[in-house]
């Protein structure tokens, strides 16, 4: 095969990030809720944030080893398996900030399901496979340069590698006829002395070090089955000894030490007959040797290459269902935000929460838990629709603590409140299918809240105005903008907006589709700023997240969202061109308790949590692009919301 730089040589997508990324201090609105913090506080190993890159890989592989480079977001490639079933030589940096690959090097020969190991400087790569395994012992600097190659015992193949203080161990793998049950040690990859035998042999297990000592985690057995053996080295006393077993047979997974637990991540499981990879994410307890689960990656895999880089482990490649290499790029990290190893909804972006969902094209309200299962559905058998139906539901807020959701049907011209949880009405206004600019008539509203003095407010862009409302008598108390003066012309004209965001000072922000105007204004209608978006091609529902900081969506296709300040100065950009995190027409985007963005993706029919920090996706409900109703579906979500324990709402706190 030729070098990998061929098909690996840049990423398919540029995702455009700021030169200062967003910082999230603490304090700031939607930066911490009580029960984040009960999390922070609380025993026991915190559950893991897992995201998928927005960038992919412009060829699958597998099978490789990864070591982390010589800069902080570099990561080392060797070997490993393509698409098409090569073994590779190449020795490849991979930038994890914008995904850009560069070949460095070249391994003298081809391998995959090499074993790796770094001492200082110095990479190596035991063994390994191309047409059967080979003893090769093959070294390069982190810059690249080759080393002198030296010699295993004997072949050795599908084993795993991992550094204890200058010593590399290679442990497990497969000699051709057998497994092999020594475990090898050096302290330069030329010279090995037998450290231990493994009382269970296996080829492909998973091994992370924890005080001092290497736990090797399943594997396959020589039947190709996997185990589920838990197995522990200690290099002190050259023992190994059996310990325990994992919740379910895995070979092929990935761990690592990330903050003082052991996490555990992926690997194949049997299904039936066949061996088939499996997403799960546990946290080990050597005290009580329980794995307890602690989230999930966005994509299964099995043999990917791996190694923990700062506070992440990252998985690159592996293969997914069927034995087909991935392109994908993942990683994981422990976060107590994200909750509890072993408590139920651990690893969601809102653990402890309810998310509300407005499911825009299946006309309904959706409400999940944290485990992400609907508890609650808007209409229903047992919660009639109000009169002239329920219809387009473009945005739902939980108000009054809780006990009820306002919700703007946009093409049904009207607003409701319903009573949560028993569905009932209890107010509305505007006519059903009829729009208008009289009073009581709509054209178009989106986003109606409730504000803290009782009073509704509500964008009505068509008719190129923000609304006011006393709820009890339906009178327009304040009208911000001419009724067809669409243009920005502050404070008679204000350009089809669509925005209309309660703040703490008790004022709106507006968000004016015509020029991609923000603007903060009192609700006697005073302008108190404005500036002009240019980065934004369709602004949409902007949001305050801090002192000066702001996020908005840009709908449009590709979509992004951007942080910004009141002098619309681009502090954070998110918007790839293509791949798994590119977005279509997103409405909305909002910075939840946990740190991460959370925006629904309108016409990908999905809600996705995004983490500012990496860019990565760690969180989605919905299969992109496929609109349904059933469980897991949804067709072009338009809204949502954060209901937390205590009716609060922790995303608009002005308006809860």
């Amino acid at each position: 095969m030729l070098g990998l730089i061929c098909v690996l040589a840049i990423v398919v997508i540029a995702v455009v990030v700021s030169s200062h990324p967003a910082k999230r201090p603490s304090g700031q609105p939607g930066a911490s809720r009580d029960a984040a913090s009960s999390a922070a506080t609380s025993t026991g190993p915190a559950a893991v944030e897992s995201g998928e890159l927005p960038w992919q890989l412009i060829a699958p592989i597998s099978r490789e080893v990864i070591l982390p480079g010589t800069r902080p977001n570099q990561l080392l490639i060797a070997g490993g398996l393509s698409g098409s079933g090569s073994s590779d030589s190449g020795i490849y940096a991979l930038d994890t900030k914008n995904g850009q690959l560069a070949l460095i090097g070249s391994l003298g020969t081809a391998t995959h399901d090499a074993a790796g190991s770094l001492l200082g400087t110095h990479a190596l790569v035991f063994g390994g496979g191309n047409l059967a395994p080979s003893a090769s012992t093959q070294g390069f600097t982190t810059s690249g340069s080759a080393l002198g190659s030296g010699s295993l015992p004997q072949a050795r193949a599908d084993a795993v590698g991992i550094t204890v203080g200058a010593t590399a161990y290679v442990i497990g793998g497969y000699d051709g006829p057998s497994l092999d049950a020594e475990v090898l040690a050096t302290t330069d990859g030329l010279h090995f002395t037998n450290a231990a035998t493994l009382p269970v042999p296996v080829r492909y297990p998973a091994a992370a070090v924890l005080g001092g000592k290497i736990y090797l985690f399943g594997g396959q057995a020589s039947d190709g089955r996997p185990v589920r053996s838990v197995q522990v080295i200690d290099p002190s006393t050259h023992a190994a000894s059996l310990i325990g077993e994992l919740p379910i047979p895995l070979s092929g997974s990935v761990a690592a030490n990330l903050g003082g637990t052991i996490y555990l991540a992926g690997g194949d499981s049997e299904s039936g007959t066949a061996l088939r990879p499996v997403a799960s994410i546990f946290a080990f307890d050597p005290t009580s040797t329980t794995f307890p689960r602690a989230g999930a990656l966005p994509l299964a895999v099995s043999n990917a290459g791996a190694t923990v880089l700062g506070t992440r482990l990252w998985i690159v490649g592996g293969e997914t269902a069927g034995g087909s290499p991935s392109s994908a790029v993942q990683m994981i990290k422990p976060n107590r935000n994200f909750g509890l190893a072993g408590k139920v909804g651990a690893g969601s972006p809102f653990f402890g929460d309810l998310l509300l969902v407005a499911d825009r094209g299946n006309n309904q309200l959706l409400l999940l838990n944290d485990a992400n299962q609907v508890i609650w559905t808007y209409p229903s058998a047992t919660k009639p629709t109000p009169p002239g139906g329920f219809y387009f539901p473009d945005d739902a807020f939980f108000i009054r603590h809780g006990t009820a959701i306002i919700s703007n049907q946009e093409e049904n011209e009207t607003v409701v409140e319903i009573a949560y949880p028993s569905g009932r009405i209890l107010w509305q206004y505007g006519h059903p299918r009829v729009s208008g600019s009289s009073p009581g008539y709509l054209n178009n509203p989106d986003d109606a809240y409730l504000l803290r003095n009782g009073e509704v407010t509500v964008a009505d862009p068509m008719n190129c105005r923000v609304l006011v409302i006393n709820p009890t008598t339906k009178a327009v108390l304040t009208q911000i903008g001419t009724t067809g003066s669409c243009a920005h012309s502050p404070p008679s004209g204000v350009g089809s907006p669509n925005g209309d965001t309660p703040l703490a000072d008790g004022n709106l922000l507006i968000s004016e589709i015509n020029g991609n105007w923000i603007d903060e204004y009192t609700t006697a209608g005073r302008l108190v700023w404005d500036c002009q978006l240019p980065s934004v091609g369709y602004v949409s529902d902007p949001q305050q997240i801090g002192h000066d900081r702001y996020l908005v969506a840009g709908y449009e296709n590709p979509g992004s969202f951007v942080e910004f300040n009141r002098n619309c100065d681009v502090l954070y950009r998110y918007g790839p061109a293509s791949g798994p995190g590119a977005l279509n027409h997103p409405s909305l985007v909002e910075q939840l308790p946990s740190g991460v963005l959370m925006a629904n993706d309108d016409y990908n029919d999905r809600i996705v949590a995004v983490d500012p920090s990496t860019d990565a996706l760690v969180w989605q409900y919905g299969a992109t692009a496929i609109a349904g109703t059933a469980i897991g579906l949804l067709n072009t979500p338009d809204g949502f919301d954060i209901l937390a324990p205590g009716g609060l709402t922790p995303t608009h706190t002005a308006t809860g």
